[in-house]
């Protein structure tokens, strides 16, 4: 049966990685893709037909995050090696590195205007950077466990971020104080992220489901429960009317959130799926995960219907459980053809050593699962993991919690100090950094005169 305008067509895939895919990003022209994985490097795919593709190496861990800038000259990357990288993204493939974080670097986003870069770490902080001078803003402190995700909302006042304390935060870029926090009794959110309008978060969750938050009103307005698996990662399509999800049960879900029901569960990968994004205007989607390939979807999603879909929020199911209504695309997804040919550009360093047995139960959820895994049986692992403490873990007594709440605060007390000192010290580098200059500066006119 012929296909309907509106079903997603798988367009091709990519093979170059040696290890699971963890992050994907569109640059803003659409006409490239980058990818990270666990084999260390970064990928730069070009579309174009024969168009070779790059490999970047520097980092010597884990890629856990990467992105373009909003102007596409800059690529940001984060790695379980503690440090964030920016490279060019052409066929040398430069790059600069600083040490980002005292854990690793759980995410990387740059913020709409391109002039700052957040980024999340296990060390439980989110830091902001100014792009122009590499240099240190300010930290985020109010987290009690790693921090997974850190995002800006589409003007840049608000940042958005997740942790294993089972809390999402709202913070306000301008007093650097966390302004709204969701917290979770079951599980915790793998990835979250505005909606294109910056009303609504999204949130990914160990526990399977994906939820929806107007943080207008602080109010739940949708809860889907259509993943077995936990969800690793979610995009907002850029009408803001469909969000796609990409989860450990080897299934990518596309829901409509005008209808609070899911439409699309497409099946194209052979294991977990770690990663998922829409490209900028909507027209392709890319996904990646265990199974080391990097998907290109075609959306196909009708332009009439997303002109007649009204954006009101009169329609969201705010009660009542969205219908479930999975349709399976009719379209059969081969993967047959040419694999795109790889060209290596090592930028620093020499190439890292395979750590395959090492990483791959990283990315799944680094607190439950043992260090020593095969590919071979990743997958049983994954499917027999449970992503819930006991309850023999769970019963805290209450003096111990009042206990543990105090030295939160204490170390709530003490990062912040830590966090001024390390504002203070980048002005005191800046301000040596230009007395030296004026130092060389006078040493040069003496000379010349003399």
């Amino acid at each position: 049966m012929a296909s309907s305008p509106e079903d997603p067509v798988l367009e091709r895939y990519f093979k170059g990685h040696k290890a699971a895919i963890t992050s994907v990003g569109f640059s803003p022209n659409g006409k490239q893709l980058a990818t990270a994985s666990w084999d260390t490097f970064l990928m730069l795919w070009n579309f174009k037909p024969q168009a070779r593709a790059f490999r970047y190496v520097g980092h010597k861990d884990v890629v856990t995050s990467v992105q373009f800038s909003p102007h596409g000259n800059l690529l940001a990357s984060a790695s379980r090696d503690r440090t964030v990288r920016l490279w060019i993204p052409d066929k040398r493939g430069k790059s600069s590195e600083f040490k980002a974080h005292t854990a690793p670097v759980r995410s990387v986003d740059f913020s709409t205007d391109g002039q700052l870069l957040a980024t999340a770490s296990e060390d439980k902080s989110i830091k902001v950077w100014n792009m122009y001078r590499q240099r240190f803003l300010y930290s985020l402190y109010r987290h009690t466990h790693w921090v997974r995700c850190a995002k800006f909302s589409p003007d840049g006042r608000l940042i958005v971020s997740c942790s294993e304390d089972k809390t999402v935060k709202i913070w306000d870029t301008t007093n650097k104080q966390c302004v709204n926090n969701f917290s979770d009794s079951v599980g915790f959110a793998n990835f979250v992220d505005f909606n294109p309008n910056g009303t609504c978060i999204a949130s990914a969750g160990s526990d399977h489901t994906v939820k929806i938050w107007d943080i207008r009103v602080n109010k739940l307005l949708q809860h889907y429960q259509v993943h077995n698996s936990g969800v690793n990662c979610l995009s907002f399509h850029p009408s803001g009317n469909f969000l796609i999800t990409a989860s450990s049960d080897g299934t990518l879900k596309i829901l409509d959130l005008l209808e609070g029901r899911l439409i699309y569960t497409l099946q194209g990968h052979t294991g977990p799926v770690f990663t998922v994004s829409f490209s900028k205007n909507g027209e392709l989607f890319s996904s990646g995960g265990a199974d080391t390939q990097v998907l290109l979807w075609r959306t196909n999603f009708d332009d009439l219907r997303c002109k007649d879909l009204k954006r009101n929020l009169k329609r969201l199911h705010f009660d009542s459980p969205p219908h479930l209504l999975d349709i399976y695309p009719r379209t059969p997804h081969p993967h047959d053809g040419k694999t795109e040919t790889v060209e290596t550009t090592e930028t620093i360093g020499k190439t890292p050593p395979e750590k395959g047995e090492e990483i791959c139960g990283y990315f799944l959820n680094p607190s439950l699962m043992s260090p020593e895994c095969s590919p071979t049986t990743m997958k049983k692992k994954t499917e027999d993991m449970s992503d819930f403490p006991s309850e023999s873990q769970r019963s805290i007594p209450l003096a111990v919690t009042d206990a543990l709440e105090h030295i939160m605060e204490q170390l709530h007390v003490l990062t912040q100090t830590v966090s001024i000192l390390e504002q203070r010290l980048t002005l005191t580098e800046d301000k040596l950094k230009d007395c030296l200059e004026n130092q060389q500066k006078l040493f040069s006119a003496i000379q010349q005169k003399s």
